[in-house]
């Protein structure tokens, strides 16, 4: 397949790029090299040599039809990623990742491009699954700043107020974005249904949960918590954590995200026409933040991480995904081990100048 993959030059994209290569595709890339995710003047992409590369905006209706002929398939990369500075952000986000989407959509409708991968996120979830010894399953409302600024991290039981256990959310959590981000993420998603719907396409959302490896973007307010550590261990200072620590992520390996989308875009085709599937894409094994930035620091042979305290209003404590869905019903399983991860990430470059 000849395979349009937008925001092909970022971290994630370019992963992409070399796994459909692998895979015997075509890959086509469209990146628009915005600072927030190539904080540096860029240079040639870091993709594979073989792929053909655009240097445009999934914004421009021009450049985007453009690049459509002859395309099979559709991985839409491109977005504005992580927490940002503060709300001043919104419409850049809204702009970059919701008035994106709607363009590459309608340019896909009027090309008659019938399948598509969407990057989606694990933010749409707001706070992941809680179960109460006394209520069962049970949402939490968003933390408030009081409890945040006591040391209180853990949600408690919105019935009784007792201490809830967390566990793995599926894709058919309700769901509640308590951020810009990922109201933009969640917006993505019901704009790729519409469309799949409108026009008889084909869709998959691959809920990302916390992507990290080789290529990270550093010194950006826009990469993720990995990011931020592996930026402090490089100029010598000890990761800061925020809270105490203890909130539960799953971290998976770019490279498993990477195979992930090109087995969904090698099965997208046989899907029901006018229907997005969603799918969580994580490894299936909870750590904590402060395992993370334990293991990275030791295998960086950099100072310890320093817990904190300090919080962002809108993070979440804890989000771990339930991949059973990806796995069986794609055949798709994370490779690369936690301790493995983060020992070649803590060895890896990160991404300085644009790429």
């Amino acid at each position: 397949m000849r395979v349009l993959v937008t925001g092909g030059a970022g971290f994630i994209g370019s992963q992409i790029v070399t796994a459909l290569t692998a895979h015997g595709h075509d890959p086509v890339v469209l990146d628009a090299l915005l600072p927030a995710a190539h904080p540096r003047p860029p240079r040639p992409p870091d993709t594979d040599a073989d792929a053909e590369w655009v240097h445009a905006d999934v914004r421009d209706p021009a450049a985007v039809a453009h690049v459509l002929r002859g395309v099979d398939a559709v991985c839409h990369q491109a977005a504005m990623v992580g927490l940002g500075t503060d709300f001043s952000d919104a419409p850049d986000y809204v702009s970059c990742n919701d008035h994106g989407t709607a363009v590459l959509l309608a340019a896909m409708a009027r090309a008659r491009v019938a399948d598509l991968v969407l990057a989606g996120s694990m933010v749409v979830y707001g706070e992941g699954r809680y179960d109460c010894p006394s209520h069962g399953r049970v949402r939490p409302g968003p933390r408030a700043a009081a409890d945040l600024e006591a040391g209180r991290f853990e949600p408690r039981c919105p019935e009784c107020g007792e201490e809830l256990a967390p566990g793995l959310v599926g894709e058919d959590a309700p769901v509640d974005p308590r951020n810009v981000y990922a109201t933009t993420k969640l917006a993505q998603e019901h704009l790729a249904a519409a469309w799949a719907r409108s026009t008889g396409g084909r869709a998959v959302a691959l809920r990302y949960h916390n992507v990290y490896g080789p290529g990270m973007p550093r010194d950006t307010p826009y990469a993720g918590v990995a990011s931020f550590f592996r930026s402090a261990l490089e100029r010598g200072e000890a990761p800061r954590v925020f809270e105490d620590g203890g909130q539960r992520r799953d971290f998976v390996h770019v490279r498993d995200v990477a195979e992930a989308n090109a087995i969904a875009l090698e099965a997208v085709h046989g899907r029901e026409p006018g229907a997005l599937t969603a799918y969580n894409t994580g490894s299936g094994t909870p750590h904590t933040v402060g395992e993370m930035a334990a293991a990275l620091a030791a295998a960086h042979g950099g100072p310890a991480p320093v817990v904190t305290g300090e919080f962002r209003l809108g993070d979440v404590r804890h989000i771990t995904a339930d991949s059973a869905r990806l796995r069986a019903e794609l055949g798709w399983k994370a490779r690369v081990g936690f301790d493995e991860g983060m020992a070649e990430f803590a060895a890896s470059g990160l991404r300085g100048a644009a790429c």
